[in-house]
């Protein structure tokens, strides 16, 4: 996951044209008068060689009421709670105000790294308010302008070592995903460790009962819940044992469609949630028995498959479900409709609140886990292969005859397969999905990612295009024979 530093501070100190200035566009209104940003904005930091995630904040306030000023105040510090690291931006021709300070002691007490910036400090004006900086007690000020882009390389230099250190962090804990193999190569041990366990993302509209299910696998309140819709914000990463199996699990917040997102908490918060599918091996799509499958549902559960992730559909809340049976025969035809890029997926039933059904839940993880990592021996992909093409031949679009020679498995995590044929780009995508269903159904694959990639062979003569050799060329070359 990106680095992420919010910009923090008194209103009208600067925060949003050093947001313009890291993010290269005029994305954040920017006047003289104080209180023009209300809502987080986040953006794509470019800072020399580091990229990075940014976050332009509101103006703190003193105020703590139900008040706009108060709101905005809780607001930015949500962003303080889900950055990286905070710059604390102070305006240098003031100097130190009261205010600043009672800010300076909230940000150190967070815990996370925190940078002071004393901007506007273009001139001699400033040097008292730097000096005053000082006196916060967070370290060394950055003397900047962000307006006319001074100081830029001294927060180079300050966040540097934390950009590095983050993407080193994500690196380690970012999963393998298309891992090549060779046809005579065994696929490595993917058991899970203690050092590297099995990543799981649990993903889902709000209310769906995401936190309160990570409760009850970890067999504590670790997570904040409740009835109130969206209680989560950031993707909480947890490590733990489960029933003898290292895991790593992903809270995310609820995924809602686009346009009812209206907060930019809620926007971060989302983003979040996308990020986290990355990170994860195996992606839990948790529905409320309720109201399953609605369009947004739909759209996640889609965005873990495109992600190549291994995916599971777990149905919560069946404690409260009258017509179990009929419920559930309906769920998988609908399954079966809405989703057929995820064929064969489990659909496991749960109930969050009372802990029923998470055995299942586990076995069917491990399970979509060991599919991901399949490998098929070559020789019995071109036996099946042969089969599927005397069975059903692929199509000859204009008169052009397609032939499928050979197949093998390219990658894992999820499988990848290459088939070598005449007229790649000829072949339609209903024959790609034939190969691909038939995989699913053949070799025990269901629900997880399949990729499927026609390679062209030439039919051609080889010696078409050539020219012939001359009678001359002929003669030269039977004189010689002779001689």
């Amino acid at each position: 996951m990106s680095f992420t530093l919010a910009i923090v501070g008194r209103p009208n100190v600067g925060k949003s044209t050093l947001f313009n200035r890291l993010v290269g566009k005029r994305l954040a209104l920017v006047d003289d008068q104080p209180g023009v940003t209300r809502d987080l904005r986040e953006g794509e930091a470019k800072l020399a060689d580091l990229r990075f995630t940014v976050i332009d904040t509101a103006g703190l306030e003193v105020a703590t009421d139900e008040s706009l000023e108060g709101r905005m105040r809780r607001l930015t510090e949500r962003a303080v709670d889900m950055a990286d690291a905070c710059l604390f931006v102070i305006d240098a021709r003031m100097g130190v105000t009261p205010a600043d300070e009672i800010f300076a002691d909230i940000l150190r007490r967070k815990g996370h790294p925190v940078f002071v910036a004393a901007n506007k400090s273009e001139g001699n004006a400033a040097d008292a308010g730097v000096m005053e900086a000082y006196g916060l007690g967070l370290g060394e000020p950055i003397r900047m302008s962000a307006e006319h882009g001074e100081g830029m390389m001294d927060l180079y230099s300050a966040i540097m070592p934390l950009v590095d250190e983050h993407k080193e962090q994500a690196e380690a804990n970012a999963p393998l995903t298309d891992v090549t193999v060779d046809e005579d190569s065994d696929v490595p041990d993917h058991a899970p460790t203690v050092n590297r366990p099995l990543q799981i993302a649990v993903v889902g509209r709000p209310n769906a009962g995401k936190s309160t299910l990570i409760n009850k696998i970890l067999g504590e309140e670790r997570l904040l819940t409740g009835p109130e819709a969206g209680i989560t914000r950031d993707a909480i990463s947890l490590a733990l044992d489960w029933t003898g199996t290292p895991v790593r699990i992903f809270d995310t917040a609820g995924m809602r469609k686009k346009a009812k997102v209206q907060e930019k908490l809620e926007k971060l918060s989302v983003s979040d949630g996308l990020r986290a599918v990355k990170f994860a091996e195996v992606v839990v799509v948790l529905l409320d028995a309720a109201i399953p499958f609605e369009q947004q549902d739909l759209r996640i559960a889609d965005l873990a498959e495109r992600e190549g992730r291994a995916v599971v559909i777990a149905v919560n809340k069946w404690d409260i479900e009258d017509d179990k049976q009929d419920k559930l025969k309906e769920l998988k035809e609908e399954f079966t409709r809405l989703l057929p890029q995820l064929r064969g997926a489990p659909l496991v039933t749960v109930s969050a609140k009372t802990g029923r059904g998470l055995e299942r839940l586990r076995e069917a993880i491990l399970k979509a886990h060991d599919v991901w990592n399949r490998r098929i021996p070559t020789a019995a992909l071109n036996r099946w292969l042969e089969g599927m093409v005397q069975a059903h031949p692929p199509p000859a679009p204009q008169g052009k005859r397609i032939k499928l020679r050979y197949m093998t498995q390219a990658k894992t995590r999820p499988p990848g397969f290459v088939v070598m044929c005449s007229h790649a780009d000829k072949i339609p995508t209903a024959y790609s999905r034939y190969l691909v269903n038939g995989l699913r159904e053949d070799f025990d694959m269901p629900g997880t990612p399949i990729r499927m990639y026609m390679r062209g062979q030439s039919d051609a003569n080889p010696f078409k295009g050539r020219k012939k050799a001359g009678p001359s060329k002929l003669r030269k070359h039977t004189q010689g024979r002779r001689d």
